[in-house]
């Protein structure tokens, strides 16, 4: 399967910060796209740029419950759920079902249509590590009882129903397991550390880093991220796939740069680490590079300078740099 094949496309949770770009590239790429989210994380603003172009329309609903899209269907992403612990912890019950329902629903779709299926999967699957990098036959160590679970085993439910849906009923499916993206249009109050450093920066608040900071991350811009989801959407690929950044960063220094980029004088304070918080994260992504010819090509440093220069231009918030 190329981008040339793809003449219609439905993204779930497409009005969400991942969602709302792949659908911009998809339309920019020639296909037809449905945009299926009921705004409980995402909102119509991501997409309201979208609105009035021929190809694109945005359906309001639920996917836990019946859906049902009219006409032939190409491609299926899958990317419906809430992605921070933010989102997560105040609707833990949703965001199981939409892992479980959801994707059953979805993957009925792409059933239904003879499409391709991608699901949306999370480095989290991979829980605190014990390996390290990631690579993809990894298990992970989850803890399937903790605060984090409903967002971790929920993908690795989905994961499970994915698979079983490729080798039993014949769903020409891929799964990605996404580390760490951002870039505009991510949510200022998110509660991930990059929105929240940078909107703190811009403030000129104290920026508010959890543990000692000595925890890693590998963090992707979302250019590169789309790039490498919809590599895997155009190839008959299985997965699953690691699409990340290689290099990894700790927390701390990664408040201290966006501190730097903003200019900003803002003190670094510390505050308890949350339950379960994976100490490292990076992923090995030697299987992307030689089955996709993908890698990120976006650095740390410019990627946070395009997302502060988002949140300034498009959030109104001026930079309190000298404070």
């Amino acid at each position: 399967m190329t981008g040339h094949d793809v003449r219609r496309a439905v993204v779930t949770g497409g009005a969400g910060f991942l969602g709302s770009h792949l659908c911009e590239r998809l339309l920019r790429g020639g296909a037809s796209v449905i945009c299926m989210d009921n705004f409980l994380t995402g909102s119509p603003q991501n997409v309201a740029h979208l609105i009035g172009h021929p190809g694109f329309r945005v359906v309001e609903c639920d996917l836990t419950g019946f859906v049902h899209v009219p006409g032939e269907v190409d491609l299926v992403l899958h990317f419906a759920s809430a992605a921070s612990p933010t989102d997560y912890l105040r609707l833990p019950v949703e965001t199981l079902k939409v892992g479980g329902l959801g994707t059953l629903h979805a993957l009925g779709l792409a059933r239904e249509k003879g499409a391709r299926f991608v699901l949306a999967s999370t480095s989290e699957v991979y829980g605190d590590p014990l390996r390290h990098p990631q690579r993809e036959d990894y298990w992970g160590n989850v803890n399937p009882v903790g605060p984090r679970s409903v967002y971790d085993e929920a993908k690795r439910y989905a994961e499970a129903l994915t698979t079983a849906y490729r080798n039993s009923r014949g769903v020409r499916s891929g799964i990605v397991r996404i580390f760490n993206s951002y870039g505009p249009r991510i949510r200022p109050h998110d509660g991930r550390a990059i929105p929240t450093f940078i909107r703190q920066a811009l403030a000129g608040e104290p920026l508010t880093v959890a543990g000692d900071g000595s925890q890693t991350r590998s963090i992707c811009y979302v250019d590169d991220t789309v790039t490498g989801i919809l590599a895997l959407a155009f190839s008959d690929l299985p997965g699953p796939v690691n699409i990340g950044h290689p290099q990894e960063i700790t927390v701390l220094e990664l408040a201290e740069t966006v501190r730097d980029l903003v200019g900003s004088r803002s003190a670094i304070t510390f505050v308890d680490r949350p339950v379960d918080d994976p100490s490292m994260r990076c992923p090995d992504t030697a299987l992307a590079r030689e089955r996709l010819g993908w890698r990120p090509t976006v650095s740390s440093e410019e990627g946070l300078r395009r997302t502060i220069d988002w949140f300034t231009a498009e959030l109104g918030l001026e930079r309190a740099v000298g404070t």
